[in-house]
């Protein structure tokens, strides 16, 4: 591949299902746009099914015969976890690309429908539970991706383990460096994992750079004029589109070059924006022992073990 990796340079997705998380705005909402142009069958899994539903009306204006589906999913309830991929695993017996893409990013304090803390309880503990169950149909799934998006903010992150749901002294980019850590921690565990069992999915994990999209909410949540003002700036100074954001999370999830543990992000401006390709995170995100506790504390948080035996109902 070169530096120059666009969406023209997608191979044709046809006979593939691919799940996106978070996919009726933002990068999701982009990543499935193009997925979908190039004919596989997508499924919007999102929180807001009217909002899910515009997406999916607003693709099929692009593409008119685009394979495209809405099923109701919060990340932060492990109920609708649950029920989405029982639904899912009803109605489908493979999963060739699963897109780890919803977030939400320095919210002020507040908790999950099971009592996380909500950045740690929906970027990481909420697509923990979700691969987990989806598994049975990701391992069915010959060439089967899981593709896990995370930030750059993860360089400045810790696992607190002593305290994950920051009850004492929360900060909120503290919580979101926590969870953009997990997922990259989580993303190389599972790759590991797969590669024990000689499973033929790969896992994988990139980040956006700097994209202009709606995550950015979060920080303005608190009403701050001075912090709008200050993501208005930024977006048009140095922020790429969301076309662009989306980039890596397409090269990761279909390019052929492509191998478990990759990292992919943008290329130019320290990782901020540009075309995408294979870069590294953080040495704390390789850690096994690190990984490991957290793989152990996310299935009993989350109340799913993962099974990697094909045609096995994944407990919990």
């Amino acid at each position: 591949m070169t530096n120059q990796w666009t969406q023209n340079n997608i191979p044709d997705q046809r006979g593939k299902t691919a799940v996106i998380t978070g996919s009726n705005s933002g990068i999701g909402y982009e990543a499935a746009l193009a997925l979908a142009q190039k004919n596989a069958q997508v499924i919007l899994a999102v929180r807001n099914m009217e909002k899910g539903e515009a997406a999916a009306r607003a693709i099929r204006q692009v593409y008119a015969q685009a394979q495209v589906s809405v099923q109701a999913l919060d990340l932060a309830d492990l109920s609708s976890v649950h029920t989405f991929a029982d639904t899912f695993l009803a109605q489908h017996d493979q999963l060739h690309l699963l897109i780890n893409n919803a977030g939400v990013m320095a919210l002020p304090y507040r908790r999950t429908a099971d009592g996380f803390e909500m950045q740690f309880g929906t970027n990481h503990l909420g697509h923990f539970a979700l691969t987990g169950r989806l598994l049975p149909a990701l391992l069915a799934a010959p060439g089967a991706r899981v593709v896990t998006v995370s930030s750059s903010m993860h360089v400045s992150g810790d696992i607190h383990f002593d305290d994950l749901q920051w009850e004492r002294g929360y900060s909120r980019w503290g919580a979101y460096s926590q969870s953009k850590l997990a997922n990259l921690l989580f993303t190389y565990e599972l790759q590991r994992r797969f590669s024990s069992v000689g499973a033929g999915v790969i896992s994988v994990g990139c980040h956006p750079g700097y994209a202009a999209t709606n995550l950015q909410a979060g920080p303005k949540m608190d009403g701050s004029k001075i912090m709008g003002w200050l993501f208005k700036l930024s977006n048009s100074l140095i922020a790429q589109s969301q076309a662009m954001g989306a980039l890596p999370t397409l090269y990761a999830a279909t390019a052929p070059d492509v191998n478990g543990c990759d990292y992919i992000g943008p290329t130019q401006w320290g990782g901020m924006r540009g075309t995408p390709g294979k870069v590294k995170s953080n040495d704390k995100s390789y850690d096994t022992a690190l990984a490991g506790r957290l793989w152990s504390v996310s299935e009993v948080l989350a109340g799913v073990v993962y099974s990697f035996e094909r045609g096995q109902k994944v407990p919990g």
